[in-house]
């Protein structure tokens, strides 16, 4: 209900868009008080900025994470770009696409040759990693592992960018790459987590040759579709041995990947 002046006229003006904001978390309808935004909605936008910018800095819980899949029998190992700290992480994105020299030595003490390097980077939001990963790489590797391919280490990388899954896949010698990292936070979306994947990862690759999925996060994609998604990909670029912008998605909706249904849930 608008509030009300004494001489009777509404000090806050609705939208008459009011009734869709129910189908979006865009900012729409927002109403008006005079020329400006009413105090509600200012204060929301307050918030929402503020929450992007925390899910940019919040540091990444690396540790915690590691023992998460260590508990659930998941190998991985914690490593780190060359870039020193955060601040240099966010100005110096060349940084972020290489290992530092101890990730480097600790990967070539790895097996190698498996079909897939799997990363999980924080990237611009260390949130959506904290609150999708874990699930989203449990159900996703035994959705490929019962399709008979082979998974490295998971690798855990802290300011880390899209291409440093390309040094990685290259060290590992895997065929395929995979980079589950957080996107950058929009006003309405601070917790989304982005995927790449790159088929014959070597140092320099550019983005035409990488596929993304993006928005996996409560509100966006779920994480089974995320899953449905990504093994359709990996299904075809086996296939076909390529990646990027060659690669078109064309799954249809009754795909099932490599023929199986996706486990709804994990036991323990």
């Amino acid at each position: 209900m608008n509030r009300m002046r004494n001489d009777s006229q509404p000090m806050v003006v609705g939208d008459p868009w009011e009734d869709l904001k129910r189908f979006t978390d865009a900012r729409i309808a927002i109403g008006r008080c005079g020329s400006s935004l009413p105090l509600k909605e200012s204060l929301s936008f307050k918030l929402d900025h503020a929450m992007a910018r925390d899910a940019v800095l919040q540091p990444f819980q690396r540790a915690e994470l590691a023992r998460q899949f260590k508990d659930a029998g998941i190998k991985c190992l914690e490593l780190e770009s060359s870039a020193s700290e955060r601040g240099e992480y966010l100005t110096r994105p060349d940084k972020g696409r290489r290992l530092s020299s101890r990730s480097r030595a600790l990967i070539e003490n790895e097996k190698k040759g498996c079909h897939i390097s799997l990363v999980v980077s924080d990237g611009l939001s260390s949130r959506a990693i904290h609150e999708t990963a874990f699930t989203f790489v449990r159900i996703f590797m035994k959705t490929v592992e019962s399709a008979g391919l082979t998974v490295a280490p998971v690798c855990l990388v802290e300011n880390g960018r899209v291409a440093i899954a390309d040094e990685i896949g290259s060290l590992l010698g895997s065929r395929l790459s995979i980079n589950l990292i957080g996107e950058r936070p929009g006003l309405s979306s601070p917790n989304s987590m982005g995927i790449y994947l790159t088929w014959n990862p070597r140092p320099g690759t550019t983005d035409e040759s990488r596929n993304c999925i993006s928005n996996v996060r409560p509100g966006g994609l779920s994480v089974q579709e995320g899953v449905r998604k990504l093994a359709y990909l990996v299904e075809e670029a086996f296939r076909l041995q390529l990646s990027g912008v060659l690669l078109k998605d064309k799954m249809t909706a009754g795909y099932l990947p490599f023929g199986r249904a996706i486990p709804l849930e994990l036991s323990d």
